[in-house]
């Protein structure tokens, strides 16, 4: 919000303010009353629009050293083992919270106390991760070729529930038509894949629960 107000020299309306942000008018009130809370001079009000008057910065993010730790082997793990696009978000998340850091903070983040180790990895991918994420999101179904250990390839409709990553790969966990049954797919021996314009007829929510029971019978069967 406040790089937002930073665009406009001249007082711009609330709407035109939360449409930008991607917003509801009601959740924009409620942030700049946070930010004038926080010292920002925002004048103006609800049908005249409103202006930020300059000089005004975001006090440091606070962190205790191994919350900073965390966050770089966190945000360095993602950025290592995840597809393109959610490593990419990692990096520029991680660059936003240095930037609003205390110095001796930053100071530590570049230091880089810890790293990650190399790890087996599986083969490369050939599908585009990011609609796995959206089918998921938005509880659609989506279609697979798929290879199984052997090399037996299947055309599967699934609906996927999770997006499991591991150190030299991920799978997707989902609800098969075909085994009618919850399967995991790695993502490696998937050789197409598409987004179904079609809802799964069950909510996600749904399909988890069945997946924790699943898994809290196969343990106490061990």
């Amino acid at each position: 919000m406040i790089e937002e107000f930073r665009r406009h020299r001249r007082p711009v309306s609330g709407n035109d303010l939360a449409q930008a942000l991607g917003i509801s008018i009601r959740t924009l009130y409620r942030d700049i009353d946070s930010l004038r809370a926080l010292g920002a001079g925002i004048e103006g009000e609800a049908g005249v629009g409103y202006v930020m008057r300059p000089g005004f910065l975001l006090p440091p993010v606070m962190f205790t050293t191994e919350e900073v730790d965390a966050l770089v082997l966190g945000s360095h793990w993602v950025a290592d083992k995840a597809d393109k696009p959610l490593a990419e978000a990692a990096r520029k998340a991680m660059a936003k919270l240095t930037a609003v850091m205390p110095v001796e903070l930053v100071d530590r983040v570049e230091a880089r106390y810890s790293v990650i180790g190399k790890s087996e990895e599986w083969a490369p991918e050939t599908i585009d991760i990011a609609v796995v994420r959206e089918a998921i999101q938005q509880e659609r179904k989506l279609l697979l070729q798929y290879r199984d250990g052997k090399g037996k390839s299947s055309e599967r409709v699934i609906w996927p529930f999770f997006l499991i990553y591991f150190s030299g790969g991920r799978i997707i966990s989902a609800w098969c038509e075909l085994r009618d049954g919850i399967r995991h797919f790695r993502t490696d021996r998937i050789d197409a894949l598409s987004k179904l314009p079609t809802r799964y007829p069950r909510r996600r929510h749904e399909l988890i629960k069945l997946w924790r029971e699943a898994e809290v019978c196969e343990n106490a069967q061990k």
